[in-house]
């Protein structure tokens, strides 16, 4: 199950602000907890700053990499920002990430071929923002297609079916389930991911509705998640998933993120 770290997002009021003040030592505990915490990659993204996003996220890089070895993924909506960024990584990073809309789609997939990045996909087109099964296995084939095509392994592509919040669409959990199943079941060596924390929105109690989707979906096949994995009841739910459906052989990875204290 690949962790795709959460936190170092400008969207977050107290991320901003340490971008914004060039506080680097806050960026840098934030990079470390994450790393610490069992992430796989950890997410930059420094979208708030218009007309400076640039130059904020290459700080961010720096920063981050100052003190962790893990790869990232770089998050923008704009594809200059991620050109300039992608020759400052240090290992190979995703790309969070792509859509069918045909500028989105033609201009980050031959920096995906250039620098041999993994890539999110989202089930999104010029007319369509997948609600139903239906338009999510749909997209998500099309999504497969043109990323195969354009000689990007299909192991490297990260399909994000779109997770709507409950608050605002009760059967979008469900579809994204059934979702994430039959992608995994048709497309064989495709991945799946999604932004769990977009399911609570709005929800009391957000982290039970969190947890409790991330083990449904992992039954369904999902695996890789954006999430924050310094939530340790988000972390020991997804190592208790794995091992329960057969996924952490003789329960090895359970019982060391139990003794490392991860659980705690």
């Amino acid at each position: 199950m690949l962790i795709i770290a959460e936190r170092i997002n400008a969207s977050r009021k107290y991320i901003a602000q340490a971008i914004s003040s060039e506080n680097i030592d806050f960026i840098r505990n934030e990079a470390k907890a994450q790393d610490q915490a069992g992430a796989d990659y950890i997410d930059v993204n420094a979208g708030v700053f218009v007309g400076e996003e640039t130059e904020r996220l290459k700080w961010l890089i720096e920063v981050v990499q100052e003190v962790t070895e893990l790869p990232l993924c770089i998050d923008s909506p704009d594809l200059k920002v991620i050109r300039e960024a992608l020759p400052l990584v240090k290992k190979t990073p995703m790309i969070n990430s792509i859509t069918l809309e045909p500028t989105r789609l033609e201009g980050i997939l031959p920096l995906v071929a250039e620098y041999k990045t993994k890539v999110i996909g989202l089930c999104q087109s010029e007319d369509t923002m997948a609600e139903t099964i239906e338009d999510k296995i749909k997209l998500a084939g099309q999504l497969v297609e043109k990323v195969t095509a354009a000689g990007v392994p299909i192991d490297d592509l990260y399909i994000d079916s779109l997770l709507y919040p409950l608050s605002a669409n009760t059967k979008s959990a469900l579809a994204t389930l059934e979702a994430i199943e039959q992608i995994m079941k048709e497309f064989p060596g495709v991945h799946t991911t999604c932004g769990l924390t977009n399911v609570s929105y709005g929800l009391p109690d957000r982290k039970l509705v969190n947890r409790t989707f991330l083990v449904s979906a992992i039954t369904r096949g999902l695996d890789s998640a954006i999430l924050d994995p310094t939530d340790k009841q988000i972390y020991k739910a997804l190592k208790a998933a794995l091992t329960v459906i057969g996924k952490d052989d003789y329960c090895l990875e359970y019982i060391s993120a139990f003794r490392e204290g991860r659980f705690e």
